[in-house]
Parts: C-alpha cells; sequence; structure tokens
C-alpha cells in the first residue's frame, strides 16, 4: 500500500477493481489484520482495528473468500453457526439464526443443514460461506473474490442473491474482483488500483465514462463502444417522459444496462422504450440517439499523468482510513 486513503459511507457496496498485484487483497487483509500495516492507521465503527484484540475484531467482520473456507469436519449448519458461538449466544438463538440464513441463501435448512461440506457443490458452498459471514450480523463484510472460481450461470445467480442481500441488511461491503462487469453489477462505488495505489474512486458510471486516466480507460475499456454499452446503465441516458408513449410503446427497467436496451429496441422496431423504476412507473423515454450519446466514448482531454482519489465524507460506521 502506498498512501493509500478512503472514507467509505455506512451500507455502501464498494468494489476493489484493478489487475493482479495491485493491492486489493492486501488491503482488504488489513482491514482484518490478518496484515499488519507498517504505518497509518484504520477505523471501524470510529474504533481504530489496532484498539481491539485481532480474534474481537474478527469476529465483528464478515469474511468470505474464494475457497469458502468451510470445516470439512463440521455439518453446514455447525460451520454457519461458528461466529456466533464463539459469541457464546444461546444455542436456540444460533439454530433459528442459521435456518434463517440458510433460507436467505437458497439451501433448505431440512435438506442442507446436516450436509457436509463435500457432499456441497461449488456454487453450495460458496452459498454457506456467504451464510457464514452473515451469521453474527455484521456492519462490515469483506469479499476477496468470492465468485471467481465458480462458473458463469451460477456466478451471476450469486451475484444476483449477494445484490438482494445487500438491499435488504445494507452492511458495509467491501469486494475484491477482476471483472469489471460483476463491479458495475453490484457497487455503489468502485476503487481502481494500481501498483498499491487508489487511482480513481467513484461511482461505476463515472469510472466508466469518466476514467481519471489512461490506465483507467484502457482497464474498464472505456474507449470499446461495445463494451460500454454493456457497462453504462439504461438511467444514465433517460429522456424526458412522454405521456403519450405510455402504455403504448416497450417498457424497460432504468437498471438494465444500455446493451439490451439496444437490443429490444432493434427486436421491437419501436422508435423509443418507455424506462420504469423498480415499482414499473415510468420515469422517462429512451430512444437510439440517446444510447448513441451515451455509448460515446469519453473527451480525449483526461490527464493519463497522476493519480486520482475522490474522499467521501462519512460520520460513522463502516469508515475505513489509511495512510494518515
Amino acid at each position: 500500500m502506498d498512501d493509500v486513503s478512503l472514507r467509505i459511507a455506512p451500507g455502501e457496496f464498494v468494489a476493489l477493481l484493478g489487475p493482479s498485484g495491485c493491492g486489493k487483497t492486501t488491503l482488504l487483509k488489513m482491514i482484518n489484520r490478518l496484515y499488519e500495516p507498517t504505518s497509518g492507521r484504520i477505523w471501524i465503527d470510529d474504533t481504530e482495528v489496532h484498539d481491539l484484540k485481532a480474534s474481537h475484531l474478527r469476529r465483528r467482520i464478515g469474511y468470505v473468500i474464494q475457497q469458502t473456507g468451510l470445516f470439512p469436519h463440521l455439518r453446514v449448519a455447525d460451520n454457519v453457526g461458528v461466529v456466533p458461538d464463539l459469541l457464546k449466544w444461546d444455542k436456540q438463538r444460533i439454530k433459528r439464526r442459521v435456518e434463517e440464513l440458510l433460507t436467505l441463501v437458497g439451501l433448505p435448512p431440512a435438506e442442507y443443514a446436516h450436509r457436509y461440506p463435500a457432499q456441497l457443490s461449488g456454487g453450495e458452498q460458496q452459498r454457506v460461506g456467504l451464510a457464514r459471514a452473515l451469521a453474527a450480523e455484521p456492519s462490515t463484510m469483506l469479499m476477496d473474490e468470492p465468485f471467481g472460481a465458480l462458473d458463469a450461470i451460477t456466478r451471476g445467480r450469486l451475484q444476483q442473491e449477494l445484490a438482494r442481500i445487500h438491499r435488504q441488511f445494507r452492511q458495509t461491503i467491501l469486494f475484491v474482483t477482476h471483472d469489471i462487469e460483476e463491479a458495475v453489477h453490484l457497487a455503489d462505488k468502485i476503487v481502481v488500483m494500481r501498483e498499491g495505489r487508489v487511482v480513481q474512486f467513484d461511482t461505476p458510471l463515472a469510472i466508466v465514462t469518466e476514467p481519471a486516466n489512461d490506465f483507467v480507460a484502457d482497464l474498464v475499456g472505456s474507449n470499446d463502444v461495445l463494451r460500454r454499452l454493456s457497462l453504462v446503465p439504461v438511467a444514465a441516458a433517460v429522456e424526458p417522459l412522454d405521456s403519450a408513449l405510455a402504455g403504448n410503446a416497450p417498457e424497460i427497467s432504468q437498471w438494465v444496462f444500455l446493451r439490451d436496451a439496444l437490443s429490444q429496441l432493434v427486436d421491437s422496431g419501436a422508435d423509443r422504450l418507455v424506462v420504469v423504476d423498480e415499482d414499473g412507473h415510468p420515469v422517462g423515454t429512451l430512444s437510439l440517439r440517446a444510447v448513441q450519446r451515451a455509448a460515446a466514448p469519453p473527451s480525449p482531454d483526461k490527464s493519463s499523468d497522476g493519480d486520482h482519489v475522490v474522499v467521501v465524507p462519512v460520520e460513522r460506521a463502516g469508515r475505513l482510513r489509511g495512510g494518515d
């Protein structure tokens, strides 16, 4: 790490993105003190992490890794209940929590609670790992490429599951990934790293449409029109609502990507689509011209020298700050 300084707001989903060896996992492991920084300080919930015993700190933080880290000699229910048991929760409370979480991640307790990890598929093991990380109701979760070893279909389903869980519980999540599409799909903000430094810290839309320098542009494919269509949401191209179109034109969610909108425009032959929110209410329209404007590459006047960090103010939980 080289002079990393970040503040992450409570409940934000933040993806750490960058090439191999850039420091993503190192930063993550310093938060729960698997690695100790040589200088600087880190706060979580207004507590400096070195003011707590490492074991106590880790019980307050959910941690999910690619290999799941399940205990092979423990059944699924016991794996999920490990941290609550260490925290001396009542047995009945642990049982209720385990059943609740297995149901939440799509593993019916009656079918899965008594299995061993070796009896599960890779995707099922990852779901158990996610449930275990949530078991003690942590306000902060660290996730290190948890879906990296899974097939595309299973990975997509677990991404949807994680997004749903985050919307429901609003933990602060730091998520390491190499995959820009995964980062854009899941994260509220993205930290782009290179050689131990933060190059850009911004929203997914800003990262894709306003890269801080040539490195970020190349990493996320900002100059590739087809790539941008896959990364820019419909919400970025919405035009004013034409009430005459409501009910007479195809609808599309504001949260899908322009690639899907372009496909729907071509397939339907419509001039415009009606853009709707999560509740199905019209919020605007989308035309082919609007798609073209939103998919245009960024202006070439961005400087390629130096790094760019946006510090996000925060008042309480979920705060991470290093390099002071």
